[in-house]
Formats: structure tokens, C-alpha cells, sequence
């Protein structure tokens, strides 16, 4: 079993920055795309950025230059740097990843709360 945890949510003013991160726990080997994903209330989830094992990253079109995905695969970890924050922004943000092999599940982290406010 594999569980994700993410941190880093919070309260931020806009035009603030934050960072988000996802750390993946139990048998972790296999594991291919890492993602962020966002709700907003009202809202479908949606996907922000993900980012493959070899490190090949691909953002929603809507999310222009201002957020920024990294990894680490030795810690299995991945992160998202949010810069120039919106009101829009704000969200729930789950962490995603999936296996090479497709007889693994899929993974989701439980969210983590993202205001932007002033």
C-alpha cells in the first residue's frame, strides 16, 4: 500500500508564493507520474502539473508560468512551488501518482487547503 501525504497549504495573500509537498510512504517502487490536482468549490478537480519519473513535466495551459513542479525520486517526493498567487487559486491541491505497471491503483492524497486572501 502507498499513501500520500501533503503539506504546505495555508493562508497567503495575493500575489504571495507557497509550496506545497507530497511524500509517498509504504512500496513506493514502480512509481511512474507524480501530479498535482486542484478543486475548487463548485468545481471539477483539475489538473495543475505532473511530472514523470525522468523528470518531463507538462502544466494545465491555465496555469500559466507561475507555478513550478519538482521531484525527488530519492525521497519520493514532489513539490510545487505556487508563485504570484490568485484569489482564483484558491483550491484544494491533492497529490497524484500512478505506477509503470498498470496493475497497480492509482494514488491520491487526502488535500491540502489553499486561500488566497486578503
Amino acid at each position: 500500500q502507498v499513501r500520500l501525504v501533503e503539506s504546505g497549504g495555508g493562508l497567503v495573500q495575493p500575489g504571495g508564493s507557497l509550496r506545497l509537498s507530497c511524500e509517498a510512504t509504504g512500496d513506493t517502487y514502480g512509481i511512474n507520474v507524480m501530479a498535482w490536482y486542484r478543486q475548487a468549490p463548485g468545481n471539477q478537480r483539475e489538473l495543475v502539473a505532473e511530472i514523470t519519473r525522468g523528470g518531463v513535466t507538462n502544466y494545465a495551459d491555465s496555469m500559466g508560468a507561475r507555478f513550478t513542479i519538482s521531484r525527488s525520486n530519492a525521497k519520493n517526493s514532489v513539490y510545487l512551488q505556487m508563485s504570484s498567487l490568485k484569489p482564483e487559486d484558491t483550491a484544494a491541491y491533492y497529490c497524484y501518482l500512478n505506477f509503470f505497471s498498470p496493475s497497480y491503483p492509482e494514488v491520491w492524497g487526502q488535500g491540502t487547503l489553499v486561500t488566497v486572501s486578503s
